[in-house]
């Protein structure tokens, strides 16, 4: 207990309480895409390494991960990562363009090419995702902060591997969804045992809590979701279940979806902007937490907007137990990352509760 009579949490005891809906000291706050875009240090590096190798280099990454810790007091230790990583030892060949994204070499389009991907052994394929997340183990002994990591949804990924690049509409990643069922099952059961693998071995070799990204799910259809996603989404946190270790799932533009999503059986529904808060918490049901849910924009225009969103979203949540304070989806690059810091201090400090 500290002078002012509130009772103190580290922020990995406060992450991990706020996960299993238990009381918090205060509202555990952290930010997708976190680590980098907005930092001195991070940019510095990036003039120096492509991300890939950022990503691939465990001494680099602990590095970008731990600099929002430092510098901004976040709860959440986001592992510095991308998506793709467990794609290429699956066999695809992808480059990460700047300013574009990630761009697929031979883009799926048939049943042989879902055959050629290979399963993933995470300990083979991506050990320096787990060497990462090992060595951030004993960097954040202290507490300080909840390793948190990640992987992309089966959906997703399936995008980006049927378009080859990003795109504003995935059509046709859902023509094939919609004309081709049979290559559609088949490369969602081959993502769906790649990423439980994946996240799997991120949860034994450390990691405190698991957010799945789903970031253009909202490109589909309640029908479309409960035919051609739902039935994967359950599989994957089935599989995470036996971790012990929370989950969190995420989607940009699902107001539609959420009471499908949240039947895929997270522990934490993350919500994006485009909803309140309280109706998403409402809809997805009161036995679960959620994460969100600041429109990013905000902390772009200054203090004030920010401020005023912030409140607005923590008078939502209502000092309920099991609501971790987030944007609605990534940083955004020109984000004052001094907005940013105020912005965790602010809730800390409105959500602290007395001993």
């Amino acid at each position: 207990m500290t002078a002012t009579g509130l009772s103190t949490m580290t922020g990995a005891e406060r992450m991990r309480a706020a996960c299993r809906l238990q009381p918090v000291d205060a509202t555990p706050v952290w930010f997708m895409r976190q680590a980098g875009r907005t930092l001195a240090r991070y940019r510095a590096l990036r003039e120096q390494y492509p991300i890939l190798t950022l990503a691939k280099t465990p001494e680099l990454c602990s590095r970008i991960t731990l600099m929002p810790i430092e510098e901004l007091g976040v709860d959440g230790a986001v592992l510095f990562a991308d998506i793709m990583l467990p794609l290429e030892p699956m066999g695809v060949s992808l480059e990460i363009q700047p300013d574009l994204g990630p761009v697929i070499h031979a883009p799926i389009r048939d049943l042989s090419a879902v055959e050629r991907l290979r399963p993933l052994e995470p300990s083979e394929g991506v050990p320096f995702v787990l060497q990462t997340i090992r060595g951030l183990r004993s960097e954040l002994s202290d507490g300080r902060a909840a390793i948190i990591g990640f992987s992309g949804a089966p959906f997703t990924l399936a995008c980006y591997l049927i378009e080859g690049r990003p795109s504003r509409d995935y059509a046709r990643a859902k023509a094939l969804m919609f004309g081709q069922p049979t290559v559609w099952a088949a490369l969602m059961d081959r993502l769906t045992d790649a990423m439980a693998a994946y996240l799997s071995a991120q949860a034994a070799a450390g990691a405190d809590v698991l957010q799945v990204f789903d970031s253009w799910i909202g490109s589909l259809s309640p029908t479309d979701y409960a035919r051609s996603v739902l039935p994967w989404m359950q599989r994957l946190f089935a599989a995470l279940r036996g971790t012990g270790v929370p989950t969190i799932y995420f989607g940009t533009g699902n107001a539609s979806l959420l009471e499908l999503m949240s039947a895929a059986g997270s522990d934490l529904m993350s919500v994006d902007w485009r909803v309140k808060l309280d109706d998403a918490w409402q809809r997805v049901g009161h036995d679960r937490g959620v994460q969100g849910n600041l429109d990013p924009v905000r902390p772009l225009a200054g203090w004030d907007a920010t401020q005023d969103g912030a409140r607005d979203v923590l008078a939502r949540a209502e000092g309920r137990p099991g609501h971790i304070f987030n944007l609605g989806h990534g940083v955004m690059p020109e984000t004052d990352p001094d907005v940013l810091k105020r912005l965790v201090d602010m809730v800390h400090t409105e959500t602290a509760k007395s001993a």
